[in-house]
């Protein structure tokens, strides 16, 4: 089975359904797509990509469908070699054994690392590079474009002219599959921040490449082809995003709470705000989905940590959420800080040291200690950090759509 996404323009590609988790991380309940795409041109027909190995079969027939009984494909384009996209390559070049193979030259030095028989296919292998261009016949013509760390360093993506389409790899990529009605960016970002936003600095630099193109489609290998007025406003979530700016108003609350107390010291400072007419969107770390968070986090101005002190440091959800923040490159928000002991509270003090190792992170004061559960003799507190947070969140750039 195959969609035309134009008359030389096939979708070829699988929906994985049975997945529980991406990159065996992220939970994906809507599951997600490897997306495949064959290109022909009057003399020479393309493939992009192919699938994970467990769905090689059923892609294969995809494709000899989309090709009918009269074509073979003639090349195999590799904009990424992650397995998910690379896992059918072998049964692929065994298939079609008159096909090339065309790769940036990082991704054909690291064929032999994923394939043992790449060896065989040495006399195949076409080397792209940033600015090759190839010819398909009838009008129809690709120029590549290298985008190393998104989010891979082999990675590159494809410009076809005539269809003003770009292959643009994972770049605006999204979990779910087909008959999944939902908005595009909040997956996109949970997507975007958990998969591709270390690498907001190499994203700025593909959409600068790509702002000399006129792009009426971006077909990405994960997620719905994107076309007509969803392309202008895909293209300004990424750059919002990968310049680690924000693009929801509001304060995001992450709580880790053992008894409750610290919990209830969260939906007080919710209440503070609401007060003040911030949005408020709250997430208990002991129980959510870890990857949503870290999305939140990057999408709002400012963020709200409550948690208490266990065995001389933090609750084990905080220090787990702030620990992917990091590694994500979480960096340019305004922060408070709750912190709760019964005895010798420590909480603030490591949640701190691990905000500390992230760039441009403002934590506003006061910080509240409140010891076992709130008391009054932190009234005066609670509305000072409400304060500061909300002139954080008056204070952030405007916000895009």
């Amino acid at each position: 089975m195959y969609t035309c996404i134009t008359p030389r323009i096939k979708a070829v590609g699988v929906s994985d359904t049975d997945i529980d988790l991406f990159e065996s991380q992220y939970e994906v309940p809507n599951g997600i797509t490897y997306n495949s795409y064959l290109l022909q041109g009057d003399d020479l027909a393309v493939v992009f990509d192919t699938v994970d190995a467990v769905f090689a079969d059923q892609w294969l027939d995809n494709l000899a469908d989309a090709l009918g009984s009269s074509r073979q494909p003639d090349m195999l384009v590799v904009l990424h070699l992650e397995p998910d996209h690379s896992g059918s390559i072998a049964c692929l070049m065994e298939r079609y054994p008159s096909m090339k193979l065309a790769a940036s030259a990082k991704a054909l030095a690291m064929l032999p690392q994923f394939f043992a028989d790449a060896s065989q296919w040495d006399g195949r292998l076409v080397k792209l590079g940033e600015g090759s261009s190839l010819k398909l016949g009838g009008g129809v013509e690709l120029t590549f474009l290298s985008a190393p760390m998104v989010h891979w360093p082999e990675v590159l993506v494809a410009y076809e002219h005539s269809e003003a389409t770009l292959f643009g790899a994972d770049a605006f990529g999204t979990f779910g599959t087909p008959g999944h009605s939902q908005p595009w960016d909040p997956e996109a970002a949970r997507y975007y921040f958990n998969i591709v936003g270390k690498f907001g600095q190499q994203v700025q630099a593909l959409l600068k490449k790509a702002s000399s193109l006129d792009i009426k489609r971006i077909c990405s290998l994960h997620g719905p082809v994107l076309e007509g007025d969803e392309v202008a406003r895909a293209v300004r979530f990424y750059d919002r995003w990968s310049s680690y700016q924000p693009d929801l108003s509001g304060v995001f609350i992450p709580y880790a709470s053992v008894y409750g107390n610290t919990a209830a010291a969260a939906v007080t400072m919710a209440q503070l705000l609401e007060q003040r007419g911030v949005n408020v969107v709250m997430m208990d770390l002991a129980r959510c989905d870890m990857s949503e968070a870290v999305s939140l986090a990057f999408r709002y101005p400012a963020m709200l940590l409550a948690a208490p002190t266990y065995d001389c440091s933090v609750f084990p959800p905080m220090a787990t959420f702030l620990h992917h923040l990091s590694i994500k490159g979480f960096r340019n928000r305004t922060v408070g800080i709750i912190e709760n002991g019964s005895w010798a509270p420590v909480a603030a003090r490591t949640m701190q040291k691990m905000l500390d190792e992230m760039k441009d992170i403002k934590v506003v004061q006061p910080v509240v200690t409140i010891r076992t559960r709130l008391a009054e003799d932190n009234d005066a507190d609670m509305q000072l950090l409400a304060d500061a947070l909300t002139s954080a969140v008056v204070a952030a750039l405007p916000l895009t759509d």
